[in-house]
C-alpha cells in the first residue's frame, strides 16, 4: 500500500508574502514610512497614542493590494501610495475597536491600546484614526473616491455591528455569515483594489473585476482566520485555540457542523457553545476537526480563492497581475493544511 501523501513544509508566510511583494517592495516602503508620519499630524498630546497603534508593522496586505491594482491597471501613481496609507489607517482602526470589543490584552506579541490605556482611550483612539483616513480622502480630486472610501468604512462598521449582534445566535445562517465577512473584511480589501483601478481610468470591467477579486480575497483571508481558531497551532497562533467560539462567534466551520448535525446532536452542540465550559469548547473545537468541518471550510475557502484568480482574466499580463495571483497561491497555501489537504504537485 503507498504511503498517504504528504504535506508540503510548513509555509514561511513572511517569505511568500515578500515574494508577491516584489513589484512594489520600493513603493511598499514608501507607504510604510508615510503610515508612521501620520501620527505627526495630530496634536503633541494625541501622537504617542496614534503611533503606538500604527506602527505595528502587519502583513500590510491592503496597501499592497492598492498599489497592485493601481500597477495592473496601468501604472502606480502617487495617489496609490495615499489611497494605501488610507485603507491601512481605517484597518487599523478596526483593530482598536475589536481589540475593545474581544477584551484582547495583546496583539502580535504587544499590549493592546486597551489594554495600556483603557476601554474610553481605545474607543477615541481608533476614532481618531477613523477621521483621519476620511480627512485624507477628501483630498482627491475624483469625488468618488472619497465617497467609496466612506461607504467602505461604513461597510466594516456596519459588520462588526452586525457581528456582535449576533454574538452566540445560534439561527445565525451560512448566507448571514458570509454578508458579515465581506462588510467587516472583504469590503476593505475590495475598495483597495477597486480603487486602485479607478486612479487609472481604468474600465467599468476592469474595476468590477479588480473589486470582485478583492471580495474574494478578503472573505477566504477570513475564512483562513477562522479555521486557524480552530485547527491551528496553538504556539504560532499566539491564542488558545476555539477562541472564537469564547467570544460566541459562529464560524464557518461551526455552522457546518451544527447543519450536518442531527437535530438531538444539534441541540447539544448549541448548549455547549451557550454555555462556554472551558472543557467543552475543547471538544466542541475537536469535533469540528474529526467531522471534517474544518475541512469543509478550508475547501470552501480555497474555491473562492480560484474564483479570485479566474476574474483577473479580464486585465493585461504583467509582473502586478502576477503578484495578485501569487497572493491567492500563497494565501491558498497557508490555509490547505488546516484542512489535512495536500497541496497540488506534492506526493
Amino acid at each position: 500500500m503507498n504511503p498517504p501523501p504528504e504535506l508540503e513544509p510548513p509555509l514561511d508566510k513572511t517569505l511568500a508574502l515578500k515574494k508577491a511583494f516584489e513589484p512594489i517592495l520600493e513603493d511598499l516602503s514608501s507607504v510604510e514610512q508615510r503610515i508612521r508620519d501620520q501620527a505627526r499630524a495630530f496634536d503633541p498630546a494625541v501622537e504617542m497614542y496614534v503611533a503606538y497603534a500604527i506602527e505595528s508593522h502587519g502583513k500590510r496586505l491592503r496597501p499592497a493590494l492598492a498599489l497592485l491594482a493601481g500597477g495592473a491597471t496601468g501604472a502606480i501613481l502617487p495617489d496609490h501610495a495615499n489611497l494605501a496609507v488610507i485603507v491601512e489607517l481605517i484597518h487599523a482602526a478596526t483593530l482598536v475597536h475589536d481589540d475593545i470589543l474581544d477584551h484582547a490584552d495583546q496583539r502580535r506579541g504587544q499590549p493592546t491600546a486597551n489594554a495600556k490605556w483603557g476601554n474610553s482611550l481605545a474607543v477615541l483612539l481608533g476614532d481618531c484614526l477613523f477621521a483621519h483616513a476620511l480627512r485624507l480622502a477628501a483630498a482627491f480630486e475624483d469625488n468618488r473616491m472619497c465617497r467609496r472610501i466612506a461607504e467602505a468604512a461604513s461597510e466594516v462598521c456596519s459588520g462588526e455591528i452586525i457581528q456582535t449582534q449576533r454574538r452566540f445566535d445560534l439561527k445565525l445562517s451560512v448566507p448571514d455569515y458570509f454578508r458579515i465577512l465581506e462588510m467587516k473584511t472583504g469590503a476593505l480589501f475590495a475598495v483597495a483594489t477597486q480603487l486602485g483601478g479607478l486612479l487609472n481610468g481604468a474600465s467599468e470591467e476592469a474595476q468590477k473585476s479588480l473589486h470582485d477579486f478583492g471580495m474574494r480575497l478578503g472573505t477566504a483571508y477570513q475564512i483562513y482566520d477562522d479555521c486557524l481558531d480552530l485547527a491551528g497551532d496553538e504556539n504560532k497562533v499566539g491564542k488558545t485555540l476555539g477562541s472564537d467560539l469564547r467570544r460566541g462567534k459562529l464560524t464557518l466551520p461551526v455552522l457546518h457542523l451544527l447543519n450536518t448535525s442531527s437535530a438531538e446532536e444539534r441541540e447539544s452542540l448549541g448548549a455547549l457553545i451557550l454555555e462556554g465550559r472551558e472543557e467543552e469548547i475543547r471538544n466542541l473545537v475537536e469535533q469540528a476537526v474529526e467531522k471534517g468541518a474544518v475541512q469543509y471550510a478550508v475547501q470552501t475557502g480555497r474555491r473562492m480563492l480560484a474564483e479570485a484568480r479566474d476574474g483577473l482574466l479580464v486585465l493585461d499580463q504583467s509582473v502586478y497581475l502576477e503578484s495578485l495571483v501569487g497572493l491567492c497561491d500563497t494565501l491558498d497555501a497557508m490555509i490547505a493544511p488546516l484542512g489535512g489537504v495536500a497541496l497540488a504537485g506534492s506526493a
